[in-house]
């Protein structure tokens, strides 16, 4: 079995050549993200492992057919990125990492949001200039705040564990609730309205995209935070640069935005951004933006390397498609 990797970084090699050590496989790492102008490099491979920003349409799963690919293998949780049913109709299945680290995401959230509420970032570039000064720094306490849970699948509820630690209250909206103690669903709407957080942590469905828009934001209060760790289409980023600008929220911190690909996982600091979106919300005081890496932690990615190689050994023996996309 010949794998071609595509958006492969330094840390894919290192946990993919460890978990590698049990299959044997033939694994190509290819720098570029897989696309209609890179798809070609899998000629020759019957595996194709994207990331969350490589392309696989139908232009490119045409090109994967002709070079022999028969298996799309994602490295990732998300397929809002694949035409899987495109994909299927040609006899390539799509498998994917359904939960790798729940715990690396929802940790990530709270980080930012810390960093957010108690002006860390701006402390942090003061001290390294030896500017002790506490003016501008005053922060906010979590514990008696209500914290707002979209979607409440594996990460969402390792993230209303968290919340509950902090002593904050929880409410959740997910169109299929599941019961958690100590959580109060609600409609959107009134999570938006009532929280002081509100962190996302669902699928991007064509049901869901821009679910924070400018309507759904000047429903929340002005002192509220909002956190993304999911997908950067849930947010009308455009929308959201506006009402910061306004002070129509507290502020907002992103691990994730809606073009990010091309931007994200690269190094721009030579060459600067063209999107005016991102460049003007990094700019901002109250914005704390990282570049997708909430998954990123040792047992993360092992986990993501594990079961990719899981997967493709499935296919290869011809068993049941366990983590298939369907």
């Amino acid at each position: 079995m010949k794998i071609a990797l595509f958006d492969a970084k330094p840390y894919d090699r290192t946990f993919f050549d460890e978990a590698n050590k049990d299959h044997g496989y033939d694994i190509l790492y290819l720098e570029p993200a897989l696309n209609h102008h890179t798809a070609v490099l899998a000629k020759g491979a019957d595996v194709v492992c994207p990331f969350v920003n490589c392309t696989v349409d139908r232009e490119v799963i045409d090109i994967l057919k002709e070079c022999g690919v028969r298996l799309i293998a994602l490295r990732s949780a998300g397929f809002n990125n694949t035409d899987y049913r495109y994909a299927a109709s040609l006899g390539i299945p799509v498998v994917r990492v359904p939960a790798y680290s729940p715990h690396a995401v929802a940790e990530h959230s709270f980080a930012l949001l810390l960093a957010l509420i108690r002006k860390l970032t701006h402390a942090y570039v003061r001290t390294r200039e030896f500017n002790f000064s506490l003016s501008g720094l005053v922060g906010i306490d979590l514990y008696g705040k209500t914290m707002g849970i979209v979607g409440t699948g594996k990460i969402g509820r390792a993230a209303i564990d968290i919340a509950k630690g902090f002593g904050m209250k929880v409410l959740a909206y997910d169109p299929y609730p599941a019961p958690i103690e100590g959580v109060e669903y609600t409609d959107l709407d009134t999570l938006l309205r009532t929280s002081d957080v509100v962190s996302l942590y669902c699928p991007l469905t064509n049901d869901n995209r821009h679910l924070i828009n400018a309507r759904t934001i000047d429903d929340m209060k002005d002192t509220a935070y909002l956190i993304n760790t999911s997908r950067g289409a849930l947010i009308d980023s455009e929308a959201l640069l506006e009402a910061l600008k306004e002070k129509k929220l507290g502020g907002a911190a992103l691990d994730v935005y809606e073009e990010e690909a091309g931007i994200f996982y690269t190094d721009q600091s030579n060459e600067g951004i063209e999107d005016d979106t991102l460049a003007r919300l990094i700019s901002l005081p109250n914005v704390i933006i990282t570049s997708h890496q909430g998954y990123l932690t040792r047992e993360a990615l092992m986990a993501i390397s594990q079961t990719t190689l899981g997967n493709i050994r499935e296919f290869e023996e011809g068993k049941e498609l366990t983590n298939q996309v369907k």
